[in-house]
């Protein structure tokens, strides 16, 4: 019976998730109950599930299949750029959009102050280094991840549907959109380090 159920992905997932969901409702109980921090606790959970999707991928991508390809065989190329590709782009885009949300989200949960602060790096009532250091580190993050997820969908995705041919164009426009969607990858890999480096620290070391 695991092992059936096991071998189906989409049923592994909602069991996944329906275990999930019995530990929030166990936490659910704390003594905060469900209140304002119960939620920030819902949507930190979520907004961390999605990054790891997302930032999974991106790896994926620059660890292994950016560096692979080359070394595969001409006659078996067809089969990531026509199937494992797409499928990955999928979830790659849409985990950076809902990564990004829920992070906005979180922040905007812990009041507009707060998200006030770390959007303008802690500079919207004027800056003061002992109170406000940790706005400007976590705004740093945020804006990195911003970057980032700008990157997937205004340059990342467009130039990896011409060069995958999902969107029609000549060999010249798919070796060009190919090579930036490769640049604008790396240059997220670049910010993922220092971004996840924010996004780590700060709620231990500022809260």
């Amino acid at each position: 019976m695991i092992s059936n159920l096991l071998s189906n992905f989409r049923n592994t997932m909602i069991l996944s998730v329906v275990l999930a969901l019995v530990m929030v409702f166990a936490y659910s109980t704390s003594p905060h109950g469900v209140d304002g921090t119960f939620f920030q606790a819902v949507f930190r959970w979520m907004h961390t599930f999605f990054g790891i999707l997302w930032i999974g991928l991106l790896y994926y991508f620059n660890f292994v299949q950016i560096r692979v390809m080359p070394a595969i065989p001409a006659e078996l190329k067809p089969a990531v750029s026509k199937h494992i590709a797409p499928e990955a782009l999928f979830w790659f885009r849409w985990a950076a959009l809902a990564t990004w949300i829920m992070g906005m989200v979180l922040a905007f949960s812990r009041g507009h102050g707060y998200a006030a602060e770390a959007i303008t790096l802690g500079m919207a009532g004027g800056y003061d280094p002992a109170l406000d250091k940790g706005f400007t580190m976590i705004g740093i993050g945020m804006w990195l991840a911003t970057i980032m997820f700008i990157n997937v969908w205004g340059v990342i995705w467009p130039n990896q549907k011409i060069a995958l041919g999902i969107k029609e164009a000549d060999a010249d426009a798919k070796a060009k959109a190919a090579k930036t969607a490769m640049q604008f990858s790396r240059i997220n890999t670049l910010l993922s380090i220092p971004m996840l480096t924010a996004m780590t620290m700060n709620q231990t070391l500022f809260g």
